[in-house]
């Protein structure tokens, strides 16, 4: 049976990308074999597969760190923004439309089987799956079609550490808020919480995280440290 986890973050730019890709690595070193997955990734920076297919340059990143070759199947749906409102729609490495955001939204239901039959086939040939949401799981506008955050760990049927940035601001509200948005069977998903990009001295977040975990009843796996990284 595949090994399966997925990050998600109370925003976007929390630091899930490096995340993954320092699972990837963990997991390729304990001699697993790994590879990413981000069901749908928007961005504007995109890299080519060897075989000449686009995805999104994380997961290209999250590949090398797992020791394997990108494969578009590793992000089925990139979308890259062409104005305020209209995307680019690229699935499977080749550009599919440009919609606008009500109908993609609109459109999503339709994508969920080649979604799920995508990470079936590389569940079916990989040991360790290390996935990854996109935004934040508590966009309750977007729930009922969620393809990439909820949504995504429902099709996995795999459990959820959550990712909260410290160097923003506001990390335990973040954590908070975001857990008590969550449905009853999503927040049963979340097995723990990372505290990312912290700065200065761990001891000083000690009965920050207590008082969280008392609130919450879901325990703050471990405290990252701030990298100068692009993620």
């Amino acid at each position: 049976m595949t090994l399966a986890v997925m990050l998600q973050g109370t925003a976007s730019d929390v630091g899930k990308s490096v995340l993954v890709a320092g699972l990837c690595r963990i997991f390729h070193q304990d001699g697993l074999r790994t590879a990413p997955f981000k069901s749908q990734n928007m961005a504007l920076n995109s890299g080519i597969t060897p075989d000449g297919k686009e995805m999104g340059r994380a997961q290209i990143f999250q590949a090398e760190a797992a020791g394997i070759a990108p494969d578009v199947r590793m992000n089925p749906i990139l979308l890259k923004p062409t104005s305020d409102r209209q995307a680019q729609v690229v699935l499977m490495g080749q550009v599919a439309t440009s919609m606008d955001a009500v109908s993609y939204h609109q459109y999503k239901p339709r994508l969920r089987e080649q979604i799920l039959a995508v990470y079936q086939s590389l569940a079916g040939e990989y040991e360790a799956l290390v996935l990854e949401g996109a935004g934040s799981p508590a966009e309750i506008n977007l729930r009922d079609r969620d393809i990439v955050n909820m949504g995504m760990a429902e099709m996995a049927q795999c459990p959820v550490i959550l990712v909260a940035d410290i160097d923003r601001g506001g990390v335990f509200a973040a954590i908070y808020g975001t857990l008590a948005l969550l449905q009853p069977q999503e927040r049963a998903r979340v097995k723990g919480v990372i505290i990312n990009k912290f700065r200065g001295d761990v001891a000083l977040l000690r009965s920050g995280i207590e008082q969280i975990e008392a609130l919450t009843g879901v325990p703050v796996l471990g405290v990252m440290p701030w990298l100068d990284v692009e993620s």
